[in-house]
């Protein structure tokens, strides 16, 4: 037995049989109900995404939003890894950092009643809130990377841009029992940052 038999997925797995499956699923409207599907495992599949959202395949950027789009819907995370999953087939794919990218947001209302609505490079909404956190991951240095949870365990890292508006958003407020600042949105607030740590 050759040494990549253990590694090459079997021939139905590979992304034209997954697109194909995915666009059944998108036929009868909605997200595809991933959830519910539980098919055999087929292997890993060369496909990763990059922390700034480029999806690959056999190395090589996938050019096609669409066909990007149709991925991300069938994109499931279990035990901390992640899938492309169908009826039929399930294939593992690499993820740098998070599958997401939250590329812009809305706000709407003020104080404890403001509303961030982010949107995602696949064209995912997302209203944060008790369903729909955000959180701030830091560095050794002290760098953030902000993420918000868009559905399904699947969270999207917030753009440079756009976290430097939601820094313009801020409040200090007191949270459990520590003064931070952070950001309001669906009546939850969320620490970014301790307010000592600010000067």
């Amino acid at each position: 037995m050759a040494p990549q038999d253990n590694v090459t997925p079997p021939p139905a797995a590979n992304a034209d049989s997954l697109a194909a499956e995915a666009k059944k699923a998108a036929k009868k409207g909605g997200l595809p109900p991933v959830h519910l599907w539980n098919p055999p495992f087929c292997g890993d599949l060369d496909m990763r995404i990059a922390r700034d959202g480029t999806w690959f395949y056999l190395g090589t950027p996938i050019g096609r939003q669409p066909l990007v789009r149709l991925f991300s819907t069938i994109l499931k995370l279990e035990d901390g890894k992640y899938f492309l999953v169908t009826p039929v087939e399930k294939v593992g794919i690499t993820v740098d950092d998070a599958p997401f990218v939250a590329v812009d947001f809305t706000v709407s209302g003020e104080g404890e009643r403001q509303l961030l609505r982010f949107e995602t490079n696949v064209g995912d909404f997302a209203e944060a809130g008790p369903e729909h956190p955000i959180r701030v991951v830091r560095d050794e240095s002290g760098e953030p990377s902000p993420y918000v949870m868009i559905r399904a365990g699947l969270e999207a890292l917030i753009d440079r841009k756009s976290f430097y508006r939601l820094v313009e958003l801020g409040v200090h407020h007191e949270h459990q029992g520590k003064r931070w600042f952070g950001l309001w949105s669906g009546g939850k607030f969320f620490p970014v940052i301790p307010s000592d740590e600010l000067g």
